[in-house]
């Protein structure tokens, strides 16, 4: 049974803080409580990618896209019952309460062993770094350590931890360093194939050269990308909303430094002191079904996005993926920096 109390926000917690208590609790789960002890909701990762699909911000309320009718087990029932109420109704977690309907504790759902899934990921590594020059000009950026290892090893590892072993890793600039780097990829539990790039051929076209076209939605994922995404739930995701590519996509807001002001004519209408205008963008990570593999031509260059388009032109359903776990794209030095100082927190050995 674990301590529910880090993990208690009231009613009128902002989606921001609730998303920083989910995080700093580990558990997935956030409680609604009111002043005494009484249960009002819970909050899990697939609430609050609802209520972001839904326009929601993270300034929003808990009490507007928490779950309000939570089930809930008895703390004098025993384990065993409890791990069956969470596996009927497909539950990560439970809240246990006493015989006055007062929360008193919250037990976790014990699941098999991670079950292998034979969904193929590729990993566009390829590029050149060119901004994270002179680092790039010895080694490839994949090959940059971050943390304890290099970031293509901590990806590996993490498409490895949830199951994910059939890997395609896509290379150009130094190539053969990450070739003897990685090997077949027995060392991580994994059978990598590389493909190989004679010249650089953008995030989508080397998808062209692929050795057999993938039976069953696969990944794409650029090579520069830390992220505590759960890879499983995004291929879930994808397959429930039966679309041809899902893309995952993170909030973004840029704050306007000065006044706007609305006009109509030379008439003012409004005006609005230093407005934040937020946007989703692309984060780097996507699933695709086969079929669109046909809009690829074959050896020429062609970015994910240019895809991407291709597939709305030809009316084929592309759907998001909004995450809000950790998330880097290293691509300047800065942002190759800021991993150095959150890899220990957010990638523990």
């Amino acid at each position: 049974m674990n301590d529910w109390k880090p993990i208690a926000v009231p009613s009128t917690t902002p989606m921001k803080t609730v998303l920083e208590v989910i995080d700093r609790g580990r558990m997935q789960i956030a409680l609604v409580v009111d002043d005494g002890c009484h249960l009002c909701g819970t909050v899990t990762d697939g609430d609050i990618r609802r209520a972001l699909l839904r326009g929601e911000g993270l300034d929003t309320p808990v009490e507007k896209f928490m779950n309000d009718t939570p089930v809930t087990g008895l703390v004098s029932e025993d384990e065993l019952l409890w791990q069956r109420t969470m596996q009927r109704h497909s539950l990560g977690h439970l809240p246990l309460l006493d015989a006055r309907g007062c929360i008193v504790g919250l037990t976790r759902f014990q699941p098999p062993q991670e079950p292998r899934h034979d969904n193929a990921v590729v990993l566009m590594v390829g590029g050149l770094g060119s901004r994270l020059r002179p680092l790039t000009q010895a080694r490839p950026k994949p090959l940059l350590q971050v943390g304890s290892k290099p970031i293509l090893e901590t990806i590996v590892e993490n498409f490895a931890s949830h199951g994910f072993h059939r890997l395609y890793l896509c290379i150009n600039y130094k190539g053969e360093m990450i070739r003897e780097h990685f090997g077949d990829g027995s060392r991580w539990g994994v059978e990598i194939t590389y493909v190989e790039e004679k010249e650089r051929m953008g995030t989508a076209g080397a998808l062209s050269l692929l050795p057999e076209r993938p039976d069953a939605p696969f990944f794409v994922m650029n090579g520069d990308l830390l992220t505590q995404v759960d890879f499983v739930r995004l291929l879930r995701f994808h397959q429930k909303q039966a679309a041809a590519a899902t893309l995952c996509v993170r909030e973004y807001a840029h704050q306007i430094p000065y006044g706007v002001v609305d006009l109509d004519g030379h008439t003012v209408t409004g005006m609005l002191e230093k407005p934040s205008h937020r946007v989703h963008v692309n984060a780097g990570i996507y699933m695709l079904n086969p079929e669109a593999l046909a809009l690829i031509p074959h050896g020429r260059y062609l970015d994910m996005p240019d895809l991407i388009n291709r597939m709305l032109e030809q009316d084929m359903p592309v759907g998001s993926f909004p995450i809000h776990e950790y998330w880097i794209d290293i691509g300047q030095m800065q942002e190759f920096q800021q991993a150095h100082e959150d890899y220990e927190e957010k990638f523990p050995a």
